[in-house]
Order: structure tokens, then sequence, then C-alpha cells
């Protein structure tokens, strides 16, 4: 039997071109850039989002899947590998204008992040918490200059990345609720207020997609990991719905190696290791207005799709362990960024909380869509990154 996604006969990763809709609209930026991201739910772990972003003005339809740790199809990358992919590119992107900005030439560069995270707790008990460790950056230079300067340029290049401001700052992201039409309260006065966005269903509904022909795919799938890496102990590994059960206590692994063609566009494979999934590759690109042609999504729309990615599979996951009647739902987030090196000269980025309006479709009380939305970011591994003051990525630089 074949799945939504497949059904579609879409690419992976394309610009959606042709339409208006003022939820296709990013927010008026705040710190120099934005974007709003709707996702909806599909069937199982897949997941279909719409990201508008200020600066390029581009809106790109992007699709998150899991493997069979969540009892996934694996059609389309998990939803981390959209942040591995947003966050390393980030890196690269602030890497390259800073080179430019000091009068460092770049013959070659490969930048391999490792992200961590953590699930511990019980879902029954409402203790089952997520959390991100520290990131962890490995870059291979070839430049010409001295191995002091090209660390400091790597590691300035962290600083002044948008994403510092989610991964070094405590950011408690905040939410509206809705279910099946009429406003739950979220807040500890029990007032309930409508949400200040619509329901993004209709959008979704209305959509005809033409896809327009890529020379390569923006997404595709290049393999399989088959083993974990030499030194993973045993909660590092899993297999067939392992992250389905109702007491966790494991370690996630994910690694990005970020590579950079000759017109400036970056390739990211991603791998998770942890539990054992899917190798994905991904491109991203910036407008022209900074330095790109605008071929593929731009960095932080890989950022916001993860973030909106992971929290709905939070929200699908605990549904099924606590077996919650949820027949659809839908998410509007908005983030705002700082923007980079090339604006910002050597300023450190900088994030506001990410603001998300929840849409359930549910035979369920208002008290059960309530537990769904709280536990579902309890256990959202980038709402913990979010709310996490995390130390600087640990950067490591090797130099030809």
């Amino acid at each position: 039997m074949s799945t939504p996604l497949e059904d579609f006969g879409y690419p992976l990763g394309f610009e959606v071109t042709d339409w208006t809709s003022p939820l296709l609209d990013a927010p008026e930026p705040r710190l120099g850039q934005s974007q709003q991201t709707l996702v909806r739910s599909l069937s199982g772990m897949q997941k279909e989002a719409l990201v508008t972003d200020s600066v390029s003005g581009t809106t790109w339809r992007l699709v998150s899947d899991e493997g069979e740790y969540l009892d996934g199809d694996d059609i389309a990358p998990a939803p981390l590998a959209f942040m591995t992919t947003g966050t390393v590119s980030s890196f690269a992107t602030e890497l390259l204008a800073l080179a430019e900005d000091r009068g460092i030439e770049i013959n070659d560069v490969t930048l391999v992040q490792d992200n961590y995270y953590t699930m511990n707790g019980s879902a029954l008990r409402g203790t089952m918490t997520g959390g991100a460790l520290p990131v962890e950056l490995s870059v291979d230079l070839d430049a010409d200059a001295s191995a002091d300067t090209l660390c400091d340029l790597a590691e300035t290049a962290t600083r002044t990345s948008p994403v510092n401001g989610l991964v070094t700052d405590v950011r408690e992201s905040t939410f509206e609720l809705s279910l099946n039409g009429s406003a739950v309260p979220v807040e500890g006065d029990g007032t309930a207020t409508a949400t200040s966005v619509d329901d993004p269903k209709a959008v979704f509904d209305d959509l005809a997609y033409e896809a327009a022909e890529q020379d390569r795919p923006i997404i595709h799938r290049t393999g399989r990991t088959t083993d974990p890496l030499p030194d993973a102990e045993e909660k590092y590994t899993s297999g067939s719905g392992s992250s389905l059960r109702e007491d966790q206590d494991r370690v996630l692994h994910i690694r990005g190696v970020c590579t950079i063609g000759d017109e400036g566009a970056k390739t990211v494979e991603v791998e998770l290791y942890s539990p054992i999934g899917t190798v994905f590759e991904l491109r991203s690109d910036e407008p022209a207005s900074h330095g790109g042609r605008g071929r593929a999504p731009p960095v932080m729309t890989y950022v916001a799709a993860g973030l909106g990615f992971c929290f709905m599979t939070q929200i699908g996951r605990y549904a099924d362990i606590v077996d919650r009647d949820l027949d659809a739902y839908r998410i509007v987030q908005d983030t705002h960024f700082s923007l980079g090196a090339r604006e910002r000269r050597e300023e450190p980025g900088a994030a506001e909380p990410v603001e998300t309006a929840v849409f359930l479709d549910a035979d369920e009380s208002e008290s059960s869509a309530y537990d769904i939305l709280d536990m579902s970011e309890q256990t959202c591994f980038l709402h913990a990154l979010c709310r996490s003051d995390l130390e600087a990525p640990n950067v490591e630089v090797t130099t030809n």
C-alpha cells in the first residue's frame, strides 16, 4: 500500500509559485528576518510543510517522515535532519561571509556537525522530557591563512550565525491552541482566546502544486545507516517502534556533513546514527541578495521546518503512546532571527521565542487537548534546544 507522500508524486522539496494566501506571508521581521511555517499531518509520521522566508520572499514545500523506530515509512528526512542541515549550512554561510570580509581566500571547506538529544522518563506519568546537548562541529579548511586565523574564523562563524540565538540563549516558546475549531486555554487563568491566525487547513486543501523541473533533487535519499559508530553505547541504538515505548532513556545522534559547490550552494549529507535510520542529502542556497542564486531553500527555511516538524512528530508520538483519538493536526509557526555576518558584521546572532498556533481535530476534551500540547512541547527535542542555555558549539579546526 502506498503512502500519501508517494501518492502525491512530488519531489521531497520544491519552491511553491503562483499561489497567494495571507498564511503564506512571513511575519514582519523583528530582528532582521522571519519565517512562517505551516505544517499538517498526513498519515503515520508523514508531514507536509510550507515555509515562507522574509529575506528571499520564497515559499518552499518540504516533507518529513520517520523511520522504523517510530513505525514510519522512511520516505522523507526526519525532522532533526532539517535542523542539522539548517544549522551546519548557516555556519558554512557565515564562515564564507567572514572570510570574504577579512580577505581570506578559502580554497575548500568541509563542515561535520554532530547533534545529540536525550529522551528520558515516562509518557504515562507525564515525566518524559526531551533534551538537547551542545553542538559539536569540526571544520576542515584549506585556505591561505595561519591555523590560528582559521580557528578564529570558524569559531566566529558559529557566534554570528542566526541560530546562535537558539543554541546559546534560553527561549521559552509561546503557544495558542484550538480544538475542533474552538479555542482552548493555555494560560494559568483558564481564559481561552481565539488563535491569532487562521487554521491552515484550507490553505493545504486548496493548493494545486506545479513542481518546477530540477537539474538535481533538492532532497533525496542516498542510503541507510547500517551500523552505529564504533564507540556507541547500547542506549544509542534501537529498533522497530522503539521510540514509541512508554518509558525512555536514550540518546539520539545525528550527523551532517556539509560541502560547498563551485557556485556556493551547500550540500549536506545527513546520517541518523541513533536510532539507526536513513541517509538523506539536502541542498541549500541563499537568494541573490545574500550571495546565492536561490536554487534551493535558504538555510533558515530548513531551521524553521525542523522546528515545526519536530514538534508535530511529538504531537503524533504522544497521542499514539497514550492512545488519544487524534484525527489530524496542524500548526502555524512564526520564527524571528537576526541577519548574518554579511549584514551585521561580527555581532552575535540572535533569535526570539518560537510562536506556534496548534490546531487539533480530535474526539477529546479540552483538558486532553492541553495535555497533548503540553507534553509535545516537553518532549520536543528542538523546543528543548530553545529553552536550554547551552555552551557555544565545540569547534575543532583542521587546516591544510
